[in-house]
């Protein structure tokens, strides 16, 4: 029987809303993009690593989004 590996999809979300998504795009690689940006800002190996790079692209004095996986 053949294993099939799902992508995972976390939504970041602040105060006022969504601020960009952590994509796996292969195992153990996630894209980072920021909401409204049309390519991600970067590709990062673990979710912890890719969540950390996602929180040092918002402004400065931003509390840490709420990760919502879909």
């Amino acid at each position: 029987m053949a294993m099939t590996h799902q992508r995972r999809l976390y939504v970041a979300y602040g105060p006022a809303g969504a601020v960009g998504t952590v994509r796996e795009i292969e195992d153990g690689i996630f894209a980072v993009t920021m909401a409204g940006a049309d390519a991600p800002v970067g590709q990062y190996e673990g979710i912890g690593v890719a969540k950390n790079a996602l929180v040092s692209h918002l402004r400065p004095g931003s509390d840490r989004p709420e990760f919502r996986e879909h």
